[in-house]
């Protein structure tokens, strides 16, 4: 039995699936994160290793060979650059597109942990960066300050960070262009050389000292308790009091061959708005979250988190990219109706019946609900590349049924039974239709098989039209012989 037989024969079952099909399409529409581009996973890795103090030809030899001999081995590595500056080593590595940069990110830590031993001691562990489209900040707000200037890194990580760091959605909330706390040690080099110490020996006894040590754990009665040795410096002022060697039988504190200084690091970055110094606070989001949402949130926010800042500290915004997403989704959104409309107005031109207009118009928006599942089901999120997908669908889904309802209408014309004429009519166009289908289908299915840059953005568009025009086909050959 076919399927235009089938459904005339069972009406009330083919509703209930194209029923079904749209609630869960609305459903999935409604879930669906909304974003300017889709996710792209880009196939570089980014590795990078500090070592403080030395030189860049120091970087070059004891840092940078060594990691590129050990990460050239890297599957499906295809370029590999690096540059070793003062203090750093950058390691930039691209691999072929098609492959999983979560697996390839495994690979290069696994590599990194066979080369770690063979590293500097003073050199810190590398540390990978796998850049996506979800790193883009969505909010940058910016915090102005004239008295909390000293202090502002602390206000704002602890009034502001955190409690945006909390909102659902948000993946990181960092701070850029705050001064941070930072006590400095001037040493008296006359009196270092008086006392005959040195500036290593008075360094790592300061890191000695300020240190929290376990001690363990002891026992008294039935109750167990933890043996904690605090060390730590509670006030700059503790540390002029600390024996950093002897001379002559007397004990040399710090105080005798140092001077301290608590006050603020010293500023690669400053940071102004408006002419006021201050600070920027990056928002980042979470992978596959809604960046519209996840900026209400923020803004919901924000009146109660300054309310919590001193009187002198300002937030206010600097750039909000949902302004941009909703701006441009709304604009594909008004041509989607557009596009809705005019072929409302030209089906109705040319065909002169309502009826028949409301009939062929209805397998509009099942083509392109059913479409919304596909994203929900896959992970995608509704951006310009989907709208522009569902843009250049709409005059397509509805050709498949006005061949098929013109046919039929000419055998009720020819005196023709409608369920009859449904049935006959419907069977001499179907393979027409089912071909026109397909010639559109290899037009658009080879999309979701480019590979690079181009398939990442483009692949979407590929499934989408594919899967518009086979729903629309089977709505041509089943919900309009009904």
């Amino acid at each position: 039995m076919s399927l235009y037989s089938s459904s005339v024969k069972r009406p009330v079952t083919t509703i209930l699936v194209f029923v079904a099909i749209t609630i869960i399409g609305l459903f999935s529409l409604h879930n669906l994160p909304i974003d300017l581009y889709p996710d792209v996973d880009t196939n570089t890795i980014m590795v990078m290793t500090t070592y403080q103090g030395a030189s860049a030809q120091d970087i070059e030899q004891n840092l940078t060979r060594p990691l590129e001999n050990t990460l050239n081995s890297v599957e499906h590595l295809k370029h590999i650059t690096s540059n070793s500056r003062e203090n750093i080593s950058i390691i930039t590595l691209e691999f072929e597109y098609g492959y999983d940069i979560d697996a390839l990110t495994n690979d290069v830590r696994d590599k990194l942990d066979m080369i770690s031993s063979y590293l500097p001691d003073d050199s810190q562990t590398p540390v990978i960066f796998k850049f996506s489209s979800d790193m883009i900040p969505i909010v940058l707000l910016s915090a102005q300050a004239k008295e909390s200037i000293p202090g502002l890194y602390k206000i704002l990580d602890e009034n502001v960070a955190n409690p945006l760091a909390r909102v659902d959605g948000v993946g990181s909330v960092s701070i850029a262009g705050a001064p941070k706390r930072e006590v400095h040690v001037y040493i008296d080099r006359i009196r270092l050389e008086a006392y005959n110490l040195s500036v290593e020996s008075i360094a790592a006894l300061i890191g000695a000292e300020n240190r929290n040590i376990p001690g363990g754990t002891f026992d008294i009665g039935n109750e167990t308790y933890a043996l904690r040795v605090q060390g730590e410096f509670k006030d700059p002022k503790d540390m002029a009091n600390m024996v950093v060697g002897y001379s002559n039988g007397g004990v040399v504190h710090l105080s005798d061959v140092a001077r301290i200084d608590d006050s603020l690091e010293e500023r690669a970055q400053e940071t102004y708005t408006n002419g006021v110094k201050g600070a920027m606070i990056i928002v980042q989001k979470q992978s596959g979250a809604n960046s519209v949402q996840i900026s209400n949130k923020v803004k919901k926010e924000l009146p109660a988190i300054q309310k919590n800042l001193p009187s002198d500290v300002k937030l206010d915004y600097i750039v909000d990219t949902s302004d941009n997403i909703r701006n441009t989704i709304a604009s594909l959104v008004e041509t989607v109706l557009y596009a809705l409309l005019f072929v409302v107005i030209v089906v109705f031109f040319f065909l002169g019946r309502w009826r028949a207009t409301i009939i062929i118009v209805l397998t509009i928006p099942i083509s392109l609900i059913a479409s919304f599942i596909y994203l929900y089901g896959t992970g995608n999120s509704l951006n310009i590349v989907s709208l522009s997908a569902l843009s250049i669908s709409i005059g397509m889904v509805v050709d498949d049924a006005i061949v098929v309802l013109e046919n039929i209408t000419t055998h009720i014309e020819r005196g023709s039974e409608p369920k009859q004429a449904a049935v006959h009519g419907t069977n001499e166009v179907a393979i027409s239709v089912v071909a026109s289908t397909l010639t559109l289908i290899a037009v658009f299915f080879p999309l979701t098989l480019v590979t690079g840059m181009t398939g990442v953005l483009f692949r979407q568009l590929g499934w989408m039209v594919t899967i518009m025009m086979i729903i629309s086909t089977t709505a041509a050959l089943s919900l309009t012989p009904m």
